[in-house]
């Protein structure tokens, strides 16, 4: 799925208020996000103190693993620090990763597939 990042910006509003997204942003109750998507997980943010739980997670913020953890944060990563219910839409989802994306991020996210053939 294809995100929208102005779409994204606006899902996002209900991040900032744990979370900064400006480059060499300060990191609040959550991590500075600039240029989080492509990086390893549960590393570098300014030294951010993260979770054991998110830090048992190897890998880098893919759209795939954004994707995961924006639907539910406590199910990624049982123990997690993050009190946030996730986003139910997967098209929220989308957008909120192609908006951090945009912010500094290192993910191709391409285009959005072609449509399937009608039967």
């Amino acid at each position: 799925m294809v995100g929208d990042p102005a779409k994204g910006e606006k899902v996002f509003a209900k991040c900032m208020a744990c979370h900064t997204i400006e480059q060499g942003g300060a990191n609040g109750i959550g991590p500075n996000l600039y240029g989080v998507a492509g990086d390893a997980i549960a590393e570098g943010r300014g030294g951010y103190a993260f979770s054991d739980a998110l830090k048992a997670h190897k890998g880098v913020w893919d759209q795939a693993t954004l994707d995961q953890w924006l639907s539910g944060p406590a199910k990624f990563a049982q123990g997690t620090k993050m009190t946030f219910a996730g986003l139910t839409s997967a098209q929220d989802r989308a957008d909120v990763i192609a908006y951090l994306n945009s912010k500094g991020g290192k993910l191709s996210l391409g285009a959005a597939p072609a449509p399937a053939p009608a039967k």
